[in-house]
């Protein structure tokens, strides 16, 4: 009959060597499981502590135990999802749509004929105006994008000699001038991209109102102006401030040419043409959606 060993401490630190070792399951092997240091404590009544020490940082990774901060970081880096790792790009590139608020200030260059038939020579200028715009610009390429741009502005014509320019203030209208322009982008990827743009406009004139003092001196009047179609150039510039913000400063000229029909009760009927063709000067914010 054989009797049994009894289990020394010695044999017990001797077997857990041996499982610590050789006993990882293959599975876990995906990841190597490996130690930076291993402590064993025996006790004097035969149990024992065991104390495995491992980087968990580098067994997430995939990294060896004894990897520095460089390696750790360039592990990192290569697990990182492409989507994550997009989100930090620079610029823009194919299918972004880009989301502008601005404010503009649309400063009208105008150039009017007389007011006919019942004042020739006498003409009609359009004050400056401030306003909000919002603008939406597609990237179909990396260097080319399509900007469409609303905004509504309020003009006040007034008379500049004779006795339109005695009464003033003529007549006031708001105007919305729905603006699509092709821009090409010079350097996509980069922080500062400068752009230039070429498009069309379509401006339509609405809430034509007659001044009061118009209406003391002839009467009761309406006004209607013709709406107008007309080509745009732009140039401008966004800057970066993080990967989906910038600033932008845009600058536009939009022709715009009408003629506006003043109906009175004492003058009769007055036409005046106007070419206004605004510049019309843009700083603010964008967002890449």
């Amino acid at each position: 009959m054989t009797s049994a060993r009894p289990r020394t401490p010695a044999r017990l630190a001797a077997r857990l060597t041996l499982v610590v070792l050789v006993g990882v399951p293959a599975a876990s092997r995906a990841h190597p499981l490996t130690f930076t240091e291993t402590t064993i404590v025996l006790r004097p009544d035969g149990s024992f502590q065991t104390d495995l020490i491992c980087d968990l940082d580098a067994l997430a990774l995939g990294a060896p135990q004894n990897a520095d901060d460089a390696a750790l970081v360039a592990a990192l880096a290569a697990s990182t999802p492409a989507a994550a790792q997009t989100e930090a790009r620079t610029g823009v590139q194919a299918g972004d749509l880009l989301l502008r608020l601005r404010t503009i200030m649309v400063a009208p260059n105008e150039q009017s004929g007389s007011i006919l038939p019942g004042f020739p020579g006498e003409k009609v200028r359009l004050n400056n105006q401030v306003v909000p715009e919002v603008d939406v610009t597609w990237m179909a390429t990396d260097h080319i994008g399509f900007e469409l741009i609303a905004a509504t502005t309020k003009h006040r014509a007034s008379g500049v000699t004779g006795t339109t320019g005695g009464i003033g203030r003529l007549a006031s209208t708001r105007v919305l001038p729905p603006t699509l322009t092709a821009q090409y982008h010079f350097a996509p990827t980069g922080k500062v991209r400068p752009y230039i743009g070429a498009g069309v406009n379509y401006t339509l004139f609405f809430d034509e109102t007659a001044a009061k003092g118009l209406e003391a001196a002839v009467g009761r009047t309406s006004v209607s102006m013709k709406d107008s179609f007309g080509w745009a150039g732009q140039a401008g510039v966004d800057v970066d401030i993080n990967p989906r913000m910038f600033l932008n400063f845009d600058v536009k000229y939009i022709d715009i040419d009408t003629t506006a029909r003043l109906t009175t009760a004492a003058a009769g009927t007055q036409r005046v043409k106007m070419d206004i063709d605004p510049l019309v000067f843009g700083v603010g914010f964008g967002l890449r959606l």
